[in-house]
């Protein structure tokens, strides 16, 4: 379990290698599934908590830069979650004796979509991610997603597991036996796996050389402000930094929009220029706002930035309470600013478990004053896929952790964008392999739109991700400059909505009722056995 662990981690960027060594994601599940056949079922359940958990150790190491408390939480949420995994593999091998392995495959790819479905999901580790580098065989993404590459990858992986185990226990016949007798669903597999592969080398073709419909000159500055720290002269630093870079690039280059990170602009636009901060303490922020305001009003072109919204918590009483304290709750929002104002303004949609919120106050108020104690702090929870529009092209930005949800950038894509303009801010994990994660990840979500992708990033990865996936210009991690990227446009005229965009995640959930279906009708099937042997 542990090599087996430690080989799937490094599939994908981490502490061996930045960007991965994604051919092991081929072979790193044999010993799991050779444990799982071999295993009884007073045990399968703790090798799956080991297997999980040491594999998020591993995998997202870089977590401890993150807060002590996480990089032991998400651990073992995922052990729990490989525990009822591994305990559903047991059923699937001892239920149906031959074909089990096809099963398992179509097990771990429900698993792997129900573990980032619910409140505390984590869309990183996903094995289809090791393979953002394989480009023949992510293709696929714009039909299945990410789980039609998942299922290609494990099947073969629980396949060789049941035969490995099966020949060391002196109860496996000869490989081209074992073969012939599951030939059926090995052709099925070697079917799917050659029309992937012919598909994904057709569409790399047509889209490295189709002609976009237009070309957006996008300018994307990379401040590299450390996350940790804040107060006013932070706030006035880091707004200095971007307004110097954004100035050099206007000077360089002729640009359609300038672009900056999530919450790079830290004090909030909408709440001080709606309420009055007079004699509250707050004046110097205030300024700080008008000083923003001026200087996005002299811009020649639009500014997209993030910049938290603040908004009045209780209407019923002022902005300044008598205390001194704000009346005020905020969204983590994207503002487009314009002539002098905010022309739109976007919402974040999917916050991230227990650092942004946390919905269990009542019923886990030990937990919840755990967090509270260990300055987490939460956002409020937008509800709409807004598309911006400027100059023509039609955009949207998932901000951040929202990009590692194919559903969000579906839905922004169905209700009309033509670029995905992703909004990070990774900078807390002080390292490059979490930033590469994270990338790895938003290309998979311009292959299932066809759209292009610009991530404006504090410290990276920054850069641009054509439809076929391939990342452009990546600017150097952790480090302060700007980078003009010459985006192509896919309008929905000229390149309608794809299959995966109308039905988001369809082959997941294709796969959490077959995995319920089969598991039922196989635990049915063998308890009929036993009673007819019984009578």
């Amino acid at each position: 379990m542990l090599f087996s662990a430690f080989s799937l981690s490094i599939a994908s960027p981490g502490f061996m290698s930045e960007k991965g060594i994604w051919i092991i994601a081929f072979l790193a599940l044999i010993p799991v599934f050779a444990v799982v056949r071999n295993a009884t079922w007073k045990v399968v359940w703790g090798y799956g908590f080991l297997f999980g958990f040491v594999y998020y150790i591993f995998f997202a190491y870089w977590l401890k830069g993150f807060h002590a408390l996480a990089i032991l939480l998400i651990p073992i949420i995922n052990g729990l979650e490989t525990m009822l995994l591994f305990l559903a593999l047991k059923g699937a091998d001892t239920f149906f004796r031959r074909h089990g392995w096809f099963v398992q495959g179509i097990i771990w790819v429900a698993y792997e979509y129900l573990s980032e479905s619910w409140f505390a999901g984590f869309p990183y580790g996903n094995i289809a991610y090791a393979f953002y580098r394989a480009p023949l065989l992510t293709q696929i993404a714009d039909v299945t997603g990410i789980w039609g590459i998942a299922f290609l990858a494990v099947v073969p992986q629980a396949f060789l597991g049941r035969y490995l185990i099966d020949y060391i226990n002196m109860k496996a016949p000869s490989f081209l036996s074992y073969l012939r007798k599951n030939a059926v669903l090995a052709a099925v597999w070697a079917a799917l796996m050659l029309i992937t592969l012919a598909y994904g080398a057709i569409k790399v073709s047509e889209w490295r050389n189709k002609e976009p419909d237009r070309v957006w000159d996008v300018v994307a500055v990379q401040h590299n402000h450390d996350s940790w720290q804040g107060g006013y002269m932070t706030y006035l630093h880091n707004f200095n930094n971007l307004r110097r870079l954004t100035l050099e690039a206007l000077a360089a280059t002729d640009p359609d929009i300038v672009i900056w990170s999530e919450t790079a602009f830290v004090p909030s636009v909408a709440w001080h220029t709606k309420y009055s901060v007079a004699g509250s303490g707050y004046e110097t922020t205030a300024r700080l706002v008008d000083e923003f305001v001026a200087f996005g009003s002299n811009l020649e072109v639009p500014l997209v930035t993030g910049n938290p919204e603040g908004v009045i918590k209780d209407p019923s009483l002022p902005p300044i309470l008598e205390d001194g304290s704000t009346n005020r709750t905020d969204y983590n929002t994207v503002i487009l600013f314009d002539d002098g104002e905010i022309k739109e303004t976007y919402r974040k949609q999917h916050l991230v478990p227990f650092t942004e919120y946390f919905p269990y106050e009542k019923e886990l108020p030990w937990l919840y004053n755990l967090l509270l104690a260990n300055d987490y702090n939460w956002w409020e929870q937008g509800d709409e896929p807004v598309v911006f529009e400027t100059d023509g092209v039609k955009f949207s930005t998932p901000i951040c952790f929202e990009d590692t949800f194919a559903d969000i950038s579906a839905d922004f894509v169905a209700n009309g964008a033509d670029v995905i303009l992703n909004m990070s801010n990774d900078n807390w994990s002080k390292r490059v392999p979490a930033e590469m994660q994270h990338a790895a990840m938003a290309s998979f979500r311009s292959i299932e739109t066809r759209k292009s992708t610009i991530r404006g990033t504090n410290s990276g990865i920054t850069c641009l991700i054509t439809p076929d996936g391939t990342m452009h210009d990546e600017m150097t991690p952790f480090a302060m400059g700007w980078k003009l990227y010459n985006v192509p446009v896919y309008t929905h005229e000229s390149n309608p909505d794809t299959f995966f965009v109308q039905h988001p995640n369809l082959f997941a959930h294709i796969a959490v009722y077959a995995s319920a279906a089969l598991l039922v009708l196989g635990a049915v099937i063998r308890l009929a056995e036993k009673m007819r042997k019984s009578k």
